[in-house]
């Protein structure tokens, strides 16, 4: 029975909108829901089940019909396959429009209130290649794309050097292109793959753990400087030397390249001892006269544009007059909080990482910002009763949690702490529409702006204002 319900085929499914996560949803005949992935909003398909529950089925398209009007040409030739950029084939107007009606469905529908006001979502200048910071890895065990595994040939040298397929942790897929982030960036990647193959250079095998090459991360700024990152599985000194001075003679943008040995089971980088081989060890970002200290392994906005963009909209909604107390949850690295801070009287920002704060301390002091305090501490333990006693009221609290939103306790603090008003930015409408149901008897949603960080795909920012009723 449960094999017959998992294949069930619908036909002639109308996708009618988008839903959460980038997928297309419609509806069967009896007005029963169906979540597509692999398709449009607008198409016409055939979805085979992959699961069935009492008010909805989930499944995948396995044939369109019809192509809906929405549709255009992806421009990448691994769309697809790679997993990124999936709204690729989606003129970019009408993402837009399905990320606008995601933000404000959410807050109707989860945080249970009608009466605000929408702005038009603010959309990206740059589709394309406005990321400045892309990681990849190296395997030496390229995917194949079932048309290659069919053919039988011999493949010989699968060395890759790509993102990971999705779902699938041992594989990469070998980038030839990519539309995220501008020159040098794939001649950097090319050029690093195609050295390493002729010098005979051992790509990271996963499942074995062993190699030489690892990962590679490309960083910029907005003044055109590159910093590059190679984590090694091993030390080989003498080879490592002459990969690192060969990308350097080609490639003047490089203004610092950085490395860390990583024989771990994983590849992150913030338990790892970063050397620094040529140049600072870091680069320095300008968002509106403000300086920002960009090493590594710090956190930073990526696309950069558009979150000063964000930046602005949020100084703008706490509509700050000079001698106003601030509060600043989930601060990061402290960049909205400094942001803010010329247009106030005290800023208090709290974040969980150290490292983060560090930096929050250090960017304050480089920009001459002597009104922002910094504390760390997981935020549901420490902005406590305790807190509220030892430090000013706000008159304006700002927060910019995860993804998963903010911790009940947390909430409950701000309802304590009662400040006038709340600018509450978000990666996640729908935790965002959550907590704002739990503030509603106390504060008014008064508007909301959707931002498009990250275009090609189903993510959208969004800026709430809330005040005190």
């Amino acid at each position: 029975m449960k094999n017959k319900k998992k294949n069930k085929i619908l036909e002639n499914i109308r996708l009618l909108s988008a839903g959460a996560k980038g997928v297309s949803v419609g509806k069967t005949e009896e007005g029963k829901t169906v979540i597509v992935s692999g398709a449009v909003p607008g198409d016409l398909v055939n979805v085979r089940v992959k699961k069935s529950k009492s008010n909805y089925f989930e499944g995948e398209a396995i044939e369109i019909l019809e192509y809906s009007e929405h549709r255009v040409q992806p421009k990448c030739i691994h769309f697809g396959t790679c997993g990124g950029c999936k709204w690729q084939n989606i003129a970019y107007e009408k993402q837009l429009d399905f990320k606008h009606s995601e933000v404000v469905n959410n807050i109707k529908r989860i945080g249970g209130v009608s009466d605000f006001e929408t702005i038009p979502i603010l959309g990206s200048k740059e589709q394309y290649f406005y990321r400045n910071k892309m990681e990849f890895s190296f395997s030496n065990s390229r995917w194949l794309t079932q048309y290659e595994i069919s053919s039988e040939e011999n493949f010989g040298n699968r060395d890759a050097l790509g993102f990971h397929i999705p779902g699938m942790w041992s594989k990469i897929l070998d980038l030839k292109e990519c539309y995220l982030q501008e020159d040098p960036s794939n001649q950097i990647r090319l050029a690093v793959k195609k050295y390493a193959v002729e010098n005979g250079l051992e790509f990271y095998d996963v499942k074995a753990q062993e190699g030489f090459l690892r990962t590679l991360m490309l960083r910029q700024n907005s003044k055109g400087d590159w910093m590059v990152l190679f984590q090694l599985y091993k030390e080989m000194e003498s080879e490592r030397i002459r990969l690192f001075d060969y990308l350097l003679s080609q490639f003047p943008q490089i203004k610092t390249l950085v490395f860390a040995i990583n024989p771990k089971g994983n590849d992150s980088i913030y338990d790892l001892d970063i050397q620094t081989y040529f140049g600072e060890g870091y680069l320095f970002e300008e968002m509106d006269g403000l300086q920002f200290k960009i090493g590594p392994k710090s956190f930073f906005q990526t696309n950069y544009k558009q979150a000063l963009e964000l930046y602005r909209k949020t100084l703008e909604f706490a509509d700050l007059s000079g001698d106003q107390v601030v509060y600043d949850l989930y601060t990061g690295t402290g960049t909205i909080a400094q942001y803010v801070a010329r247009n106030a009287k005290q800023v208090i920002g709290i974040e969980a990482v150290q490292e983060a704060i560090d930096a929050a301390k250090e960017h304050a002091e480089i920009n001459g910002l002597k009104n922002c305090t910094f504390y760390c501490g997981d935020m549901k333990d420490i902005f406590n009763d305790e807190f509220l006693a030892n430090h000013p009221k706000a008159d304006v609290l700002i927060t910019d949690p995860p993804r998963d939103g903010m911790h009940p306790k947390v909430v409950e603090q701000i309802l304590k702490l009662s400040p006038e008003k709340i600018v509450y930015v978000s990666c996640n409408s729908a935790t965002q529409a959550r907590d704002i149901a739990l503030l509603k008897d106390s504060y008014e949603l008064v508007k909301i702006l959707p931002v498009d960080m990250f275009p090609q795909t189903h993510h959208v920012e969004n800026i709430a204002l809330l005040l005190k009723k």
